[in-house]
């Protein structure tokens, strides 16, 4: 597996990274160190998690995995903002709340500094001023290397990267956005910012919940009993729903990716992952396996990449008309 650098910063990361969430959910213990072993045996190195993710559980597992494992080996992400208990002050972006969040994820995953920390998202009720000077803080003390953002706006991102400029803090150095071939939003002006700031980028659900894995059909009437895509997104479920995504434009988009599959030797889950690999300012794409069996999958993505035509059959097929004002602005662009 390659490794990249974080953005402009001087951090290597694998070229895939290990998505926890879940660890502690449905996937157990032993089955989450297996695949932790087995993510590094392949020349993995980047490991993200969140403290929210099970309440923490995600943390203690990987926790107890890093034990035995040489620290420096390994870049580790963790994530804060959502609630981790009932008092007032258990959730959000503010100086309070990132203070306690960092030490209980420093103890959760028995490490002296968390290599990547990131606000999983935008606080709209915490001045942004309060929210960077913490984690400048965070880094000044050692408790954390590289900060990190995921689910920002375009503004809300760009705002953050002047602020911390101006005021001499410790920049963002990466994004975690909602990134792949079904959901392609973050170019708008998402990863343009990430470019021209800098900024890696780690898409998280880079398969939409196994949507782009394969496994659905045109001629389904609904999701498989059990599966990612069988929840109501208007009671809380995952955006991944079946109401969501079963339309035309999804079926083409699979269609292509199964052209390419069939074509390349591969299965739709690696086409899927590479053309994201492939994407300009990407740095990383965040595997969320559940069992050793989808681990193995997205780890033959690593490697030979797709050529040129591949790539853009698949772009052709997943592009779409642009909203306001980026369609407006891509018929004036006079940039080279």
């Amino acid at each position: 597996m390659d490794t990249r650098f974080l953005g402009r910063t001087g951090l290597r990361v694998s070229e895939l990274c290990l998505g926890t969430m879940s660890f502690g959910g449905t996937t157990d213990e032993e089955t989450a160190h297996r695949m932790l072993d087995r993510f590094t045996e392949a020349g993995g190195s980047f490991v993200d998690t969140a403290d929210v993710y099970g309440t923490g559980a995600s943390e203690e597992i990987v926790g107890r995995w890093l034990r035995r494992r040489r620290r420096d080996d390994l870049v580790v992400a963790t994530k804060a903002y959502g609630t981790m208990g009932p008092a007032p002050n258990d959730a959000g972006a503010g100086r309070k709340h990132l203070i306690s969040a960092v030490e209980a994820s420093l103890r959760r995953l028995g490490t002296d500094y968390i290599d990547l920390y990131q606000i999983h998202v935008f606080d709209d009720a915490t001045p942004l001023e309060e929210t960077l000077s913490t984690l400048d803080g965070l880094v000044r003390a050692g408790k954390v290397r590289f900060v990190g953002a995921s689910n920002y706006a375009g503004w809300q991102l760009q705002k953050s990267v002047d602020l911390s400029r101006l005021r001499g803090w410790e920049p963002f150095a990466c994004l975690q956005p909602l990134y792949n071939l079904l959901d392609r939003e973050a170019e708008w002006d998402l990863l343009p910012v990430c470019r021209e700031e800098g900024l890696g980028v780690i898409p998280w659900s880079p398969l939409r919940g196994g949507w782009l894995s394969g496994r659905y059909r045109r001629e389904q009437a609904a999701a498989p009993p059990g599966s990612r895509a069988d929840v109501d997104p208007d009671a809380g479920g995952w955006p991944e729903a079946w109401g969501t995504y079963a339309n035309e434009r999804t079926w083409a988009v699979l269609d292509a990716v199964r052209d390419v599959a069939e074509r390349t030797g591969r299965s739709a889950a690696q086409v899927a992952l590479r053309w994201l690999m492939q994407q300009p300012g990407v740095t990383a794409p965040i595997l969320g396996p559940r069992t050793p069996d989808q681990l193995e999958d997205g780890l033959a993505a690593a490697g030979t990449p797709l050529d040129d035509e591949h790539l853009a059959a698949l772009t052709a097929a997943s592009d779409r008309p642009l909203p306001y004002p980026f369609g407006l602005l891509a018929r004036f662009r006079r940039a080279p």
